[in-house]
């Protein structure tokens, strides 16, 4: 049966939707807007207007990480339902799960047992930890993350203690790595012919994501600190008062540095002695802020950034959410997209932050209802009418 495609680019994959809360579903969301067949697999238990984990159904969480998709019912514990899943396994492209470790073989839905109905399943898996090693049957949460992986150490104020990040930075990328990750396997499948096991894990995707910090320790033997809105290597870089709020304002070399001196009317601080230098601007970083900003108080935050870029100097305001999304680049770049719906609710959701020329994304249809298209999708895999109502008699759908 046709359905709402939200780009050609992916639509001759189907992807076998197991997951749940955010990491998992961040990384199917990618094949769903690209417009592969992603089938999310609801439980039987699960309940529309229920408090879960990442809200309701109807709320904005689940339903920015949900759009795109068709769903249907199956009970994995019933041999039934494992039956059921296996014939959507053999016909499949990928399967996505971010159960713990165990829970999958205790189901009979891993990686060994799927690739013997289905040598060519690209599987791909998000825990908290990793698929073995000493940690992997604990339950897996972004803020652990974010502080197992470094992240919190050097996020916030020196001497106000560990800080996390405002998004759970831990939780996106794990879904992102994932799908680039299955993304690659499916490539390489076009070769050899052959599936694989796609792993990687909150903890993974976080020490990933400290980059050069991680370097840092790796190559130097250096253990970052916290620098608060300091840049920890590019000095002055970071955030000044103006006279209605605040800007931020990064200078990265010398040159820029001297354009940013000049532009605030105190060119002075280029031959200070204090500042005349890379390694003498980090040393006296909070004497040369303090300079800085009694030149920015002086001015309103939009003359700031309008002088600035003007000189070319890297600089910006800092927005709430509500004056981001008001923002005429922000708005040009299409990132809050309208969801086409038969319901008349107002959908609005973050859009794709990457384009493409020929097969474009968007927003094709809403998230769907617990199970909604169980019938349609059980047809579509080969299940007759009678095959179709006695699974539901059973109550395996």
């Amino acid at each position: 049966m046709p359905f709402p495609r939200a780009s050609q680019a992916l639509s001759r994959f189907t992807v076998l939707d197991l997951t749940r809360i955010r990491s998992g579903p961040t990384a199917v969301r990618q094949f769903a807007d690209w417009g592969a067949n992603v089938i999310k697999i609801d439980a039987l238990s699960d309940d529309a207007g229920s408090e879960q984990p990442g809200g309701p159904r109807q709320g904005s969480d689940f339903q920015n990480l949900h759009r795109n998709k068709r769903a249907m019912t199956l009970n994995l514990k019933d041999p039934r339902g494992l039956a059921v899943f296996k014939r959507l396994v053999e016909k499949a492209d990928v399967v996505v799960e971010n159960f713990r470790p165990d829970v999958k073989a205790r189901l009979g839905i891993d990686y060994e047992s799927l690739k013997t109905i289905n040598p060519g399943i690209v599987y791909g898996s998000i825990s908290g930890f990793g698929q073995d090693g000493p940690y992997h049957k604990r339950p897996g949460f972004d803020q652990i993350a974010q502080g197992m992986g470094g992240l919190m150490s050097i996020t916030g104020a020196p001497g106000e203690g560990p800080m996390r990040v405002g998004i759970p930075v831990a939780d996106l990328t794990a879904g992102l790595f994932c799908a680039l990750g299955v993304l690659t396997a499916l490539l390489e499948r076009d070769v050899s012919g052959q599936g694989q096991w796609v792993q990687t894990s909150l903890l993974q995707a976080q020490i990933f994501m400290l980059d050069f910090q991680a370097a840092r320790w790796l190559m130097e033997q250096d253990v970052p600190k916290q620098a608060g809105n300091n840049h920890p290597t590019s000095i002055p870089t970071g955030v000044f008062r103006t006279s209605d709020g605040y800007i931020n304002i990064a200078t990265t070399g010398g040159k820029i540095w001297e354009r940013c001196a000049q532009a605030i009317g105190a060119p002075e601080l280029i031959t200070h002695p204090d500042y005349a230098t890379g390694p003498a601007r980090s040393k006296n970083r909070d004497a040369l802020n303090a300079a800085i900003s009694a030149c920015t108080e002086k001015r309103t935050t939009e003359k700031w950034v309008n002088d600035l870029n003007a000189a070319g100097v890297p600089c910006g305001p800092i927005y709430s959410v509500d004056q981001m999304f008001a923002d005429a680049q922000v708005k040009h770049l299409g990132l809050a997209q309208d969801v086409p719906n038969d319901q008349n609710r107002k959908i609005t959701l973050v859009a794709q932050p990457f384009t493409l020329s020929r097969t474009p994304s968007h927003m094709a249809a809403r998230p769907p209802e617990v199970g909604e298209q169980t019938e349609e999708l059980l047809a579509e895999f080969g299940f007759g009418a009678d095959e179709i109502a006695e699974l539901r008699r059973g109550k395996v759908v």
